[in-house]
C-alpha cells in the first residue's frame, strides 16, 4: 500500500516510524496528521503500557504542569470511527476511544502483541515500519497501579518529544 507521508514519533526512547493507511481511515489519518502538525502531541507521554497487548499515548493530561488524569484528555473534539478489517497485530497504530464508539480524539495506542478481539472495533489507521525496538523497549518498562484497577501505569516517564510528519521513504 503506497503512502506519502510518514509520521515519526520521536520518543525518550528512540524513534518509531508510522505509515499511514489513508485508503481504510481518512479521517482518522488526516486528524492524526493535523494534531502531529501543531505539535498538539509534543510533551506528551505514554501513560498506558501493557506488555504484550499495546503502548497508548496521546493524552494531553500528560504533558508537564497538566493537572487532569492522564487517559482522560482529548483535542476538544470527537471524531467519527472508521472501523475496518486491517487486523490489530504488532505495530499497529489505532485510535484510544471510551466506550462510544465516536469518541476518539487525540489518544491513540500501538499494538505490542495480536490483539485481533480489537478488530472492526477500533480504528486502525497505519503500522510501524521502523521501530519495533524502540516499541519492544517502552512495552516492557515496568509499571504500576495508577487510578484505575490495571497494572499499567509506567514507573518512568517514557516522553513523546515530538511527532513530525514527513515525505514517505522511497
Amino acid at each position: 500500500m503506497s503512502t506519502t507521508e510518514q509520521a515519526i514519533i520521536k520518543t525518550s526512547y528512540g524513534d518509531m516510524t508510522l505509515n499511514f493507511w489513508a485508503d481504510v481511515a481518512p479521517k482518522t489519518v488526516e486528524n492524526f496528521k493535523k494534531l502531529a502538525r501543531e505539535g498538539f502531541y509534543n510533551g506528551t507521554a505514554f501513560h498506558r503500557i501493557i506488555k504484550g497487548f499495546m503502548i497508548q499515548g496521546g493524552c494531553p493530561n500528560t504533558k508537564a504542569g497538566q493537572s487532569g488524569m492522564p487517559g482522560t484528555g482529548g483535542p476538544g473534539y470527537q471524531i467519527a470511527a472508521e472501523f475496518n478489517t486491517r487486523p490489530h497485530v504488532r505495530g499497529v497504530i489505532s485510535m484510544a476511544r471510551s466506550a462510544h464508539p465516536d469518541s476518539a480524539g487525540s489518544q491513540f495506542f500501538i499494538v505490542h502483541g495480536d490483539a485481533r478481539f480489537l478488530d472492526n472495533q477500533y480504528t486502525a489507521f497505519g503500522e510501524l515500519v521502523a521501530g519495533d525496538e524502540v516499541l519492544e523497549q517502552i512495552a516492557t518498562v515496568p509499571t504500576q497501579h495508577g487510578g484505575g484497577g490495571e497494572k499499567s501505569t509506567p514507573i518512568d516517564r517514557v516522553e513523546v518529544t515530538s511527532i513530525e510528519i514527513v515525505p514517505a521513504a522511497a
